[in-house]
């Protein structure tokens, strides 16, 4: 019986995992970076053990370090969650010649499907669908186009799309790139690419007696950069006998390789309905709760419990309902989802109303590894939550969510919350029409800007002066109002400048200012108070919850959510920096540069020039325009904060154009 167990991992699934084993009695062992001293799982874990640096190389993926962390603790196994080294059978090796209870499947099944090209042959001999690779070196048109992949890992690190074959050498390299920093291993391989296809995948659960499970079915296709972002059980939309075929395969990929343990098979179906098989992960999956919703599992339990050797019912229980899970991500999707960092003032999912009275009510679950206060940094995944929802149909699962993540209170680094409530609601998603091409094909319109900005304004002003004016505050003593007509006092959020007054009754916006907002209609004060603001929209009353923190003011209606930074009232005279400068979209570090890029080196406009890693993403930065690189900052292995200057690219045209107008 395993007594202590230590968690190879950090963030959400450490806590997921933490949650498990106090449940069952289970003392639990944390490892943390640097940079994670005060993280959740930290805090959460019976014991911690530091691994010193704040690097991923330097800390959660040494494994040396790991094993003497687990034995420094007294933990007698070691759970190594997802990402990092849970797919390493040299580390599982490590773990088990030390003594300890490894609880993931034996090394040598994660060895056989660690390298996807091994893993297809694998798949082949055991009549398993698949595409057939397709070799980068002997590539003609008629293979267009193709997906490159890392043959090590997972996680969408060191994809790419080839569209066009003048490309495919620049993005072998920089795949390979990727993959060699992500997972210390640079093959990489090329298969056709299938337009419109849907991510499906199996729920395997292994035990050592010979008892395979096959979990129903999972919909990963909404994607963003090969890494998912919603998911749902069961798939819907497939028939009958896909379904049989799927759970078949799966079955006969986990007894290929002798499986123990949890697992995920995943396919890829095409639009004719083929299933084609991608990869087997060996570890638990990030998506894993939809499953567990589904069949009322507790997937972690039944891990530990195959791991102490017990053996599975003969068959899983019975699937019921619908569930969909979310992932609400630190990041920009406007922004080519440039990833965001800061501090997180609040993380709150209201769900009080979606507690089962009865046995078909929908239910929500929020799991985490943040709470109010905590940081998001730079070294790590940008994941804060994910928010999953059960119910008896797809549709009132799909409507809960939507709502639970429309009421949430995200405030600190933008989110993509907005993007999983429209997606959530769009048409194609609600009548399951979706591929992985949905956010290529519709990522415009679902990132426009939340309407209703102007009001948001107009809410945080007179919150602002509500809290000015109440309480034990010198105006409230003094009165608040006056006699004489108050002058108009005045408030600046980004781009909006709101001017109000106070009268005998309230305050009144001022009517040139407030009136005419967003969308025209009249703007009338009902009531304000620090943290509440009612205003009548058109004849509509809207609440808006505000909270300030500095400079930053976030107001949450049901309408959508808002984050506005205060500006002084006058302008501050600031660093200007010169024309045509690379600025760091995000902080990051510097992990490479184009070939051969160099001071005084030519450039054209749109050539990827730096390449940005943060939060296990690559991110290119551009030339903004054709030129001459005039200054180069930028420095391999150098971190950047946001707005760091990389580089200076000089367009001898437009200076003199500009020297001419001068």
């Amino acid at each position: 019986m395993i007594e202590s167990l230590l968690v190879a991992n950090r963030g959400e699934i450490a806590c997921r995992v933490f949650r498990t084993c106090r449940a069952r009695g289970i003392a639990t062992v944390a490892v943390h970076s640097d940079a994670d001293a005060g993280a959740l799982h930290v805090r959460e874990a019976d014991a911690a053990v530091r691994l010193p640096g704040a690097a991923p190389a330097d800390t959660y993926l040494r494994g040396d370090l790991i094993v003497k962390a687990a034995l420094a603790a007294g933990a007698d196994a070691v759970h190594p969650g997802y990402g990092f080294l849970s797919e390493n059978a040299e580390f599982a090796r490590a773990v088990l010649d030390a003594g300890l209870v490894w609880v993931g499947p034996p090394p040598g099944a994660i060895e056989a499907m660690a390298s996807k090209t091994r893993a297809k042959e694998l798949m082949a001999a055991a009549r398993v669908p698949l595409l057939a690779p397709v070799d980068p070196a002997t590539a003609a048109e008629a293979d267009l186009p193709l997906l490159l992949k890392a043959a090590a890992g997972g996680g969408g690190r060191g994809m790419r799309i080839v569209r066009e074959l003048a490309y495919l050498e620049e993005e072998l390299t920089a795949a390979s790139a990727e993959a060699t920093s992500a997972f210390g291993d640079g093959e990489v391989f090329a298969e056709p690419y299938v337009e419109r296809g849907r991510h499906v995948e199996v729920q395997i659960l292994a035990d050592a007696h010979g008892t395979v499970w096959a979990l129903g079915t999972r919909d990963c296709s909404l994607q963003r950069r090969h890494q998912k972002v919603i998911e749902e059980s069961p798939a819907p939309g497939l028939p009958d006998a896909l379904r049989a075929v799927l759970r078949e395969a799966a079955v006969a990929a986990a007894r290929a390789v002798g499986y123990r343990g949890a697992g995920t098979v995943e396919f890829l179906i095409s639009p004719q309905g083929r299933p084609y098989f991608l990869e087997m992960n060996t570890r638990l999956q990030v998506e894993h709760p939809v499953t567990e919703e589904v069949f009322g599992l507790d997937l972690v339990a039944l891990q530990l419990a195959v791991a102490e050797g017990a053996a599975l019912p003969a068959e899983p229980p019975a699937a019921r309902g619908h569930a969909v899970e979310a992932r609400l991500y630190a990041e920009d999707p406007a922004a080519g989802w440039a990833p965001q960092t800061g501090r997180l003032h609040a993380l709150e999912v209201p769900g009080r109303e979606l507690v089962p009275v009865a046995a078909a009510a929908p239910r929500l679950r929020v799991d985490t590894g943040y709470r109010d206060g905590d940081t998001i940094g730079v070294h790590y995944d940008s994941l804060l939550a994910k928010v999953i929802v059960w119910a008896p149909t797809r549709a009132e699962a799909l409507r809960a969510l939507r709502h639970a993540l429309r009421r949430a209170r995200v405030h600190g680094p933008g989110t993509n919350r907005e993007l999983l409530v429209r997606s959530l609601g769009h048409p194609d998603v609600i009548d399951g029409r979706f591929d992985t091409g949905f956010y290529e094909r519709h990522l415009d319109a679902l990132t426009t800007p939340v309407p209703g900005e102007r009001h948001a304004a107009v809410a945080a002003a007179l919150a602002d002066a509500a809290a000015r004016t109440t309480g034990d505050t010198l105006p409230a003593r003094l009165g608040g109002w006056r006699n004489v007509g108050a002058p108009a006092q005045r408030k600046t959020y980004g781009d909006h400048e709101v001017r109000y007054r106070a009268a005998r009754d309230g305050f009144v916006v001022d009517a040139d200012e407030g009136d005419e907002a967003d969308d025209g209609d009249e703007v009338r004060v009902i009531a304000a108070a620090p943290h509440r603001v009612s205003l009548e929209i058109g004849g509509v009353v809207r609440n808006f919850e505000v909270r300030t923190y500095g400079d930053e003011i976030h107001v949450d209606s049901a309408t959508g959510a808002h984050r506005l930074i205060a500006r002084p009232r006058f302008r501050e005279t600031g660093h200007r920096t010169p024309p045509g400068s690379l600025l760091a979209p995000m902080p990051g570090t510097v992990v490479r540069l184009a070939p051969g890029l160099a001071e005084g080196a030519r450039v054209t406009a749109g050539q990827p020039l730096i390449w940005l890693e943060a939060m296990k993403m690559e991110h290119r930065v551009t030339a903004p325009a054709s030129g001459t690189l005039t200054a180069l900052h930028a420095v391999p292995g150098r971190q950047v904060e946001v707005g760091a200057l990389l580089a200076v690219v000089t367009d001898p045209d437009a200076q003199d154009a500009q020297e001419e107008s001068s």
